[in-house]
């Protein structure tokens, strides 16, 4: 049989398969950063909780970002649910706030942004982090060109003024001839428009661990990194299978006093279990930003979780893309 098939049947495939999806939260844990540095869109407690119930009762915790449409009194609402592979697109949406049934028009800017909008293929070989506009009536918008076709998760992370932080997500179709890809090996080496990032530190299931990141260039330490959004660099972790969401902000900022612009971006992350994870290190050198993208373990073992392995290939980056 042809490995290439339509993604009408591919569509159907995936509504059977990734169906239940919005109601894993109960059974899954939170991803979440440390918990003395919290993320924005990171919720140590369940509504109507506070954090030491759901200590004792983590069936009750929050589900991890992303795996919701619907969460707190919100809705991510794809105007535009399918588009075609390989060629220009517009991206439209809101976010309506239930209790009224309209378009949110009051955000709260988190690193420089109302919106943060990230689209991940459902294999994780492609990636963007996209900053929409919002026209007065709150509809969001933004430009996009996605070179395969297939199944894709949208994230809208955002914080409604006067709310909480919050992570959606929702389904986008891309059109066209889909041929199947397997997540790229564990790797603790990434290539990314001939920067060379190198990932030092291990993700663990359960508890914080601390990542950090060396950028070089040409076989040297880039020691210049410029401010983007507001940091030196930002992480974004999917977990392969649910593709739950982690958006995690680097330990220190721009301005700090004792944070250096490179070469090393560190964070504290935490996974909620053992398997495969997707980072995304997003940062900005020489005008431009660039995407270094890994794939890691995180084992549960008595002593440490393993190091992710370094793998001599060159890792898929070239599908993993910043669009700014």
């Amino acid at each position: 049989m042809n490995t290439g098939v339509r993604i009408t049947a591919f569509a159907a495939a995936l509504a059977a398969t990734f169906g239940t999806a919005y109601g894993v939260g109960s059974s899954v844990g939170q991803i979440s950063p440390e918990p003395k540095r919290p993320a924005h869109n990171s919720h140590a407690a369940a509504p109507g909780g506070d954090a030491s119930e759901n200590h004792e009762q983590g069936h009750q915790a929050a589900p991890p970002g992303g795996l919701l449409v619907s969460d707190r009194g919100y809705t991510l609402d794809l105007k535009t649910p399918s588009i075609p592979a390989g060629k220009p697109a517009d991206l439209q949406f809101t976010v309506v706030q239930e209790a009224t049934g309209r378009a949110v028009t009051a955000y709260k800017r988190e690193h420089d942004k109302e919106l943060h909008l990230i689209v991940a293929s459902r294999d994780l070989t492609i990636y963007r982090h996209l900053h929409p506009s919002r026209a007065a009536d709150g509809t969001w918008s933004t430009p996009v060109n996605l070179p395969k076709a297939g199944s894709y998760r949208l994230f809208a992370d955002f914080t409604p003024r006067g709310g909480d932080g919050l992570t959606l997500g929702t389904d986008l179709a891309v059109s066209g001839t889909y041929a199947p890809a397997r997540t790229p090996a564990p790797s603790a080496t990434a290539k990314a428009d001939g920067y060379e990032v190198q990932l030092h530190g291990q993700l663990a299931p359960g508890k914080p661990s601390e990542l950090t990141l060396t950028v070089t260039k040409d076989g040297k330490p880039v020691r210049d990194l410029q401010p983007y959004l507001g940091a030196y660099g930002h992480l974004v972790a999917l977990r392969s299978g649910d593709l739950a969401y982690l958006h995690v902000h680097p330990n220190g900022e721009p301005g700090d006093g004792k944070t250096k612009p490179g070469p090393e971006v560190s964070f504290t992350a935490t996974a909620p279990s053992a398997g495969t994870y997707r980072l995304f290190l997003d940062f900005k050198h020489g005008g431009d930003v660039h995407t270094a993208a890994f794939t890691v373990r995180a084992e549960q073992t008595k002593d440490r979780p393993s190091a992710p392995e370094t793998s001599s290939a060159p890792t898929q980056n070239e599908t993993s893309g910043h669009t700014h």
